[in-house]
């Protein structure tokens, strides 16, 4: 669960202040983004303290009990620190006991209440009780990409979303319910953001969605258009355009929420050329038939393995990162026992596990055979345990390997060593390459830019480096 606090610095003179934070995953982040945009475009600057402000806005995660908690948390603290809050976000669109919107019932005095992507709703509600200061349309914006608005990611990292919602209706989650079913964005506004990202410094660009592997299927993949050529919204040709984007500026794309799908398979030997990232981000959630078929997932589970080691023998190199779903309803020793073996046969890289957790709304909570809380956790444990034991596995394959690292952190411009990723690492989900003190003493590093690390070690679930 990440929780940004904004600060952006004001265009012009005074201007009305507004604290923003932004909690969930990293698509609320591109939502929070877009309502950042607006609002510095209009000339509203932000507070880095709730009581500095005029008012404050809330954006929501709405998915676990531990994210809802967050989130009412938050709102609590913003009114009782400020006063006058406005709520966005995956909770806002969550009903309540009482059958009303959960948020009211819980917090009648908050100003407003809309669902996620709403920023139009959310400027609406700005302007009634905090009228914007000057014409949007006259004014730059301090500090952004151009066409691609405000990022709140580090400047040489962004996400770029291409779709929202989901098709799927899984029976653990709720998302289609708050978010929609699936909507492909324009494919030429997806490049034409992808290209301002790049041209204003970007080095890694995280794609993102609910189901990357989806892209365009709402639309029948339509053709469209970039670069006054004709271009299929459809995953293929979007990754293609995007590695040509990023080569050109020496940059790199990593996919996340790509599902298993057949259509996947075209999408390996762009990794195997290096024109995009030997990365897939692939949310499993298990790996036994029967269980993949009581959550109502959309791939087979007879085929995963199959297909992860076809992956494996076009592009050796491929890291895969996926998470799963422990103590599922109805899941038995043997079904559980077929998950470890998958890991250890898939070699998964990373893997995040989360205990069942009935969440208000979802259709499992209805299936047999719930399993007692203790039982739940013990799984995950033990899940934990093996996937650790992969990993490390996979780690220690790479000591000796010299690597390209991304540098995240570097005081003193590196002399006393830094922090990176490489192409194994997506910001903060994944581990770091520990930047020991380069060996040459000419040697330097600058955030936002790559250098070459030999491997030397492994350190938990990182990687340590000399950078050469």
């Amino acid at each position: 669960m990440s929780e940004n606090l904004i600060t952006i610095s004001p265009s012009q003179g005074p201007a009305p202040r507004i604290g923003f934070v932004s909690l969930g995953c990293p698509k609320a982040l591109t939502d929070s983004e877009l309502i950042l945009t607006q609002l510095s475009a209009e000339g509203y600057q932000t507070s880095k303290t709730f009581d500095g402000a005029d008012l404050v806005i809330v954006n929501t995660c709405g998915f676990i009990d531990d994210a809802v908690q967050e989130s009412l948390d938050t709102i609590a603290e913003a009114l009782n620190e400020n006063g006058k809050v406005i709520v966005t976000g995956c909770l806002g669109a969550k009903t309540g006991e009482g059958g009303g919107n959960m948020i009211r019932e819980m917090h009648p005095s908050v100003l407003a209440v809309t669902g996620p992507h709403a920023t139009q709703e959310v400027m609406d509600a700005v302007h009634t009780h905090l009228p914007k200061p000057h014409d949007p349309f006259l004014d730059l914006v301090p500090g952004g990409f151009g066409t691609a608005g405000l990022k709140l990611t580090p400047r040489h990292y962004a996400y770029l979303k291409i779709s929202e919602g989901c098709n799927h209706r899984c029976t653990f989650c709720i998302i289609p319910s708050m978010r929609g079913d699936l909507v492909s964005r324009p494919i030429g506004d997806v490049l034409k953001e992808a290209q301002a990202l790049f041209a204003g410094g970007v080095k890694e660009l995280l794609v993102i969605s609910q189901d990357t592997s989806a892209y365009g299927v709402d639309i029948q993949y339509r053709t469209g258009f970039w670069d006054g050529k004709p271009i299929k919204s459809r995953m293929l040709e979007l990754v293609q355009a995007l590695g040509e984007m990023a080569k050109a500026h020496g940059a790199w794309v990593r996919l996340h929420y790509v599902y298993p799908y057949p259509s996947v398979d075209a999408i390996i030997p762009l990794m195997a050329q290096g024109l995009v990232l030997p990365y897939l981000d692939v949310p499993f959630q298990h790996s036994h038939p029967d269980v993949l078929r009581r959550m109502k997932r959309p791939a087979s589970g007879e085929k995963n393995l199959e297909r992860i080691q076809q992956w494996r023998e076009l592009c050796p190199q491929l890291v895969i990162r996926s998470t799963f779903i422990a103590g599922f309803p109805g899941e038995t020793e043997a079904e559980f026992e077929h998950l470890l073996n998958f890991l250890h046969e898939a070699r998964i890289d990373r893997a995040g596990c989360f205990a069942y957790s009935p969440v208000d709304g979802a259709q499992a909570n209805a299936l047999p055979g719930q399993l007692p809380a203790a039982l739940r956790e013990e799984r995950r444990s033990r899940f934990m345990a093996v996937a650790e034991e992969v990993s490390m596995n996979r780690l220690r394959d790479r000591i000796g390997v010299t690597m390209q690292v991304l540098v995240d952190s570097a005081p003193a411009m590196g002399r006393k060593g830094g922090v990176g990723r490489s192409y194994a690492d997506a910001p903060e989900i994944d581990g770091v390459v520990h930047l020991l003190p380069p060996e040459k003493m000419s040697k330097t590093l600058k955030v936002g830019e790559f250098t070459s690390a030999r491997i030397v070690d492994v350190r938990g679930h990182d990687l340590v480096g000399v950078p050469v």
